[in-house]
């Protein structure tokens, strides 16, 4: 018999699998990411001014980021299904050329939800480039990660500034 692995979602064999989480205890859990876009300047006040031709970029972003936070179970193959509680994604201009967002997700539950905050942020990032790659194909999503979480056995991390 293989030793056990450090990894929750291999067997002893080494084989995945998806694991069993009913034994915990439901706490409240939160998890928030980060993410960015770099674009032309006239990229981003094209977005800022309303003038990309699919759309509000900034609002659909958001709902796709929101969307995606609720499929990630069926996005991320050994994901649990979650209830999540809360999602919020905002996208924000911190310079002339980036896009900076951000998703937090709360559930109460078994598990936690940093893997659904880095999926909204994916998923708005990739939302923004579908809907400027007509007027700038060099736009680049950079940096994703967790930025914090809360909650479960593991306690609390913040990722180093």
């Amino acid at each position: 018999m293989a030793e056990s692995s450090p990894l929750s979602h291999l067997d002893e064999h080494g084989a995945a699998r998806m694991v069993d989480v009913s034994a915990k205890a439901d706490t409240t859990r939160e998890a928030t990411a980060e993410g960015y876009v770099h674009m032309e300047a006239a990229t981003l006040a094209l977005i800022q001014q309303g003038g990309i031709p699919k759309g509000d970029v900034i609002a659909v972003a958001r709902v796709a980021g929101i969307m995606a936070a609720k499929q990630t179970s069926t996005l991320i193959p050994m994901c649990h299904p979650l209830p999540i509680t809360g999602v919020t994604v905002d996208l924000a201009s911190t310079t002339e050329t980036t896009l900076h967002i951000t998703a937090t997700v709360k559930t109460t539950g078994k598990t936690g939800v940093e893997m659904e905050a880095l999926t909204a942020v994916s998923v708005a990032a990739l939302t923004v480039y579908d809907m400027c790659k007509a007027v700038d194909r060099a736009m680049r999503i950079e940096s994703v990660r967790l930025l914090a979480k809360s909650g479960g056995k593991s306690g609390t991390y913040t990722a180093p500034a």
